[in-house]
């Protein structure tokens, strides 16, 4: 029993180690695609009653989330829609409405991003194309009710639409949303002649789904174990050399201040290590110091990330002159992402500084 409970408290023991060694220092968006699946009810404008112009409808979309703002989607919608009269008769036929949306998530751009965040509320703006069919029943009532826009075969129709979408997130990667839009249309779509337009307003529900990890993980470095040397034998004495001249070395020192994607200012969190350059380009008056920017190949184009790498080469240069460094003693360059100092992509947002 002891030597049990001696394996257990080892195996926990190694367990807490590797946690340990993969403790994450950041969490950061990640861009992906995501589905959706919704099924729902329609309402079509009309003089019948409400109840009597309720339809099924249902949609699928495929989406992809370039920002924690902003994401397009490709949506099927589709089912069936109604026509009535004042005396509650009713006629219904069937369409399929393709179409793209643009999404906005306020929240996000309101409050920013949170992976664990369990709300979120989405503006959708878009346009599709409505083609209708199985208009059967419409040229039924044609000699009684005035049906002058009578259509046969299929119709196609512009849509345009906007709407809100209301998301409450069971887990980082599944999303249960509830989902509302109005669309307009031209005057044929209910083969009456209004000349106004139609309308039809659709309530979702469903499920969003992402397709890839909408967070990207940055785990902190494993600690270096550095092994104690063996001892050497002591060397026999050797005969002792001239000496040589002397030769003083100019004091070196190099400063590396990190960003976030897309910043530029002097993050709070590096401001230590800008104070200590100034402290040492004040202490060595003689020593010059070169400033250059970079930006991560990662993300962003070439144009972008020129911009990004000359303005935080810029901003450390405007922060010396501001702390009394002559502006003589300083240049500036600028990298973009045709170099990358190091090895891992998000270390490149990066400002060096190397004075001697």
């Amino acid at each position: 029993m002891k030597f049990t409970k001696f394996i257990l408290a080892a195996a926990l023991m190694l367990v807490g180690f590797s946690a340990n060694a993969q403790e994450v220092e950041s969490e950061e968006f990640n861009h992906h695609l995501f589905l959706q699946l919704q099924g729902g009810a329609q309402y079509t404008l009309g003089e019948a009653d409400f109840g009597k112009l309720i339809s099924p409808n249902a949609q699928l979309s495929l989406g992809y989330q370039f920002t924690p703002v902003w994401a397009l989607r490709l949506a099927i919608n589709g089912w069936q829609s109604k026509g009535g009269f004042a005396n509650n008769k009713t006629y219904k036929w069937n369409y399929v409405a393709p179409g793209l949306d643009v999404k906005f998530n306020l929240v996000n751009a309101i409050a920013g991003w949170n992976p664990d965040r369990v709300f979120d509320m989405n503006i959708i703006l878009g346009a599709a194309a409505n083609i209708a069919f199985n208009n059967d029943e419409a040229p039924k009532y044609a000699n009684v009710w005035e049906m002058d826009n009578i259509w046969d075969g299929t119709l196609f129709s512009p849509v345009g639409r906007a709407g809100l979408e209301f998301d409450f997130n069971v887990s980082r990667r599944v999303t249960i949303n509830l989902e509302g839009d109005v669309n307009i249309l031209g005057d044929k779509y209910n083969s009456k002649k209004a000349n106004n337009p139609d309308w039809y307003f659709n309530v979702l529900a469903g499920l969003k789904i992402a397709l890839g990890n909408p967070v990207k993980t940055i785990y902190a470095p494993e600690p270096v174990i550095i092994e104690e040397p063996a001892p050497k034998p002591e060397p026999k004495p050797q005969p002792k050399p001239e000496p040589k001249p002397v030769v003083k070395k100019a004091p070196e020192m190099q400063t590396e201040l990190f960003y976030a994607i897309r910043e530029t200012v002097i993050p709070a969190s590096e401001q230590g290590k800008l104070n200590n350059l100034i402290a040492f380009l004040k202490a060595n008056p003689e020593t010059k110091v070169a400033v250059t920017g970079y930006a991560d190949a990662g993300t962003g184009n070439p144009k972008i990330n020129m911009k990004y790498s000359q303005g935080r080469a810029e901003n450390v240069a405007k922060a010396l002159t501001e702390a009394g460094i002559d502006a003589a003693r300083i240049t500036v360059d600028a990298k973009g992402d045709t170099v990358q100092p190091y090895s891992e992509n998000d270390k490149n947002r990066v400002t060096i500084a190397i004075a001697k």
